[in-house]
């Protein structure tokens, strides 16, 4: 569901997947086309079987430098895409669960993790209304669209003691910024707002955060920021 970088550049042929992490341009200039109606399991699906590939494949650059250090342990990527972030974690020896709404989707990140020969399980589901069934070291979700007022305490909810939650979204400020984003009126969150819906008696740290990155657009360089979201369950 979450959208990974340049799309038509698929990179199958690297064999070094950190060497271009940096700019997520294909989502900083397609995602302002979203329509007007609930984003729902059917939309997405269409989206991802009206192109060979949507996305480049290629990890977020912020999950990278946020969750490098990490020890390995089980990792829930809630709107896993194609599936991109799941397959440089289980690179890194993560025991990875990918949830998305799209079947098409799914289906390409297990074709790229098998030829890897990574193992991922991969959970076709609608996440405005999923439940996980367990609880992980780190849950990550990166420009997940969520509606319906469902919040990000679920979320939190999944993860285990000792673990950590990381939650990536486009901040609103780029409302008005040099790529169009009409879609952040409606979907749009910053960092404090997610840190709104963690009971901070159950969290060692909670750190709301602004990530300013430059990227393409229209052939110039332009600045563009992210609300991130990291705490770390006690």
């Amino acid at each position: 569901m979450h959208e990974h970088s340049t799309p038509d550049q698929t990179d199958h042929d690297r064999t070094d997947h950190d060497r271009t992490v940096h700019d997520r341009t294909d989502h900083d200039r397609t995602v302002h086309d979203l329509p007007e109606e609930n984003l729902d399991p059917a939309w997405w699906e269409e989206r991802y079987r009206s192109q060979d590939r949507l996305w480049s494949g290629r990890v977020n650059a912020s999950l990278v430098q946020l969750a490098s250090d990490l020890p390995p342990g089980t990792a829930l990527d809630a709107g896993a895409g194609e599936g991109g972030d799941a397959v440089w974690l289980a690179e890194r020896g993560w025991r990875v669960t990918a949830v998305d709404a799209s079947r098409t989707a799914l289906d390409r990140g297990a074709a790229e993790a098998a030829r890897r020969g990574l193992d991922v399980t991969w959970v076709q589901a609608d996440l405005r209304t999923w439940v996980p069934s367990q609880r992980y070291d780190l849950v990550t979700s990166h420009y997940l669209h969520a509606e319906g007022g469902r919040g990000w305490h679920w979320l939190a909810d999944a993860v285990a003691p000792g673990g950590t939650l990381l939650v990536v979204g486009h901040d609103p400020s780029d409302l008005d910024g040099p790529v169009p984003r009409p879609h952040l009126a409606r979907l749009g969150h910053t960092a404090d707002q997610v840190a709104a819906d963690l009971d901070p008696t159950q969290w060692a740290s909670i750190e709301p955060q602004v990530l300013v990155r430059t990227i393409p657009h229209d052939g110039v360089e332009v600045t563009v920021r992210d609300a991130v979201l990291v705490a770390r369950r006690r």
